[in-house]
């Protein structure tokens, strides 16, 4: 079972979509693409799922989401004005 889980979040003024569904078990992966200057959105951040990332504009960043353990993770941006939740199931 070699299969990943590839997510793609467009960030313009909050992320898109805001919202993630992974199986449980899985790799994971989400590739966030910033194509706004708009707000604080540079840099994307998640302390329960151990990652943060700068976003350079129109510069995809990929990050590696662990999916051992089930559960409702939430990610934001650097000033935790913008938010998204990553649910493992």
């Amino acid at each position: 079972m070699s299969d990943v889980q590839n997510i793609n979040v467009t960030v313009a003024g909050g992320y898109e979509p805001s919202v993630i569904n992974l199986k449980q078990g899985v790799p994971a992966q989400i590739t966030f693409t910033r194509t706004s200057t708009q707000g604080c959105l540079d840099v994307v951040h998640s302390n329960a799922l151990n990652f943060e990332t700068a976003l350079p504009i129109d510069e995809p960043k990929t990050v590696m989401i662990p999916t051992k353990q089930a559960g409702e993770f939430n990610f934001s941006c650097g000033m935790d004005m913008f938010h998204g939740t990553i649910h493992i199931k």
